[in-house]
């Protein structure tokens, strides 16, 4: 598993609850343009129209051999989720409170573009501030244990 692009603040912004693996659509130049790490997930969402799951605001850059003359690296890219996927995700949203965003991209071992999601609630200040102080209490108590 190659990871191409990857979320940072998905972690501290939201609480994920579950993850789905969901295949993209993408174009010959794009595989091509991702093979080299030209790719990014950052600010990224996922959206639902017409029963099926789009990401959306991802970037890949166009690359460079690709005859393309209209090429938009911002395009929307439909996801692929089985039915009972496609039915949880929108249960949950529906469900209220509940999104769903984007975590990490990736090549599978078989050599597939994948993008794992996350079914997620959006976190408070105040919980927020909380996981900044679990994680400066965790290097503290790491550089304790090492002396």
């Amino acid at each position: 598993m190659k990871i191409i692009a990857s979320n940072n603040k998905a972690n501290f912004n939201y609480t994920i609850s579950n993850k789905i693996e969901a295949g993209i659509v993408l174009t010959g130049s794009e595989v091509k343009s991702l093979r080299i790490n030209t790719g990014s997930i950052r600010g990224s969402h996922i959206i639902e129209q017409n029963g099926e799951l789009w990401l959306s605001n991802s970037f890949i850059k166009k690359y460079q051999n690709s005859t393309d003359n209209y090429y938009d690296p911002n395009r929307n890219r439909k996801l692929l989720v089985t039915k009972k996927e496609f039915n949880k995700i929108s249960g949950s949203i529906k469900q209220g409170g509940f999104t769903i965003i984007p975590l990490s991209l990736y090549f599978s071992n078989n050599g597939l573009a994948k993008l794992s999601c996350g079914i997620a609630k959006g976190k408070k200040k105040i919980d927020k501030r909380e996981t900044i102080k679990q994680r400066d209490w965790n290097i503290k108590k790491q550089r304790l244990l090492k002396k």
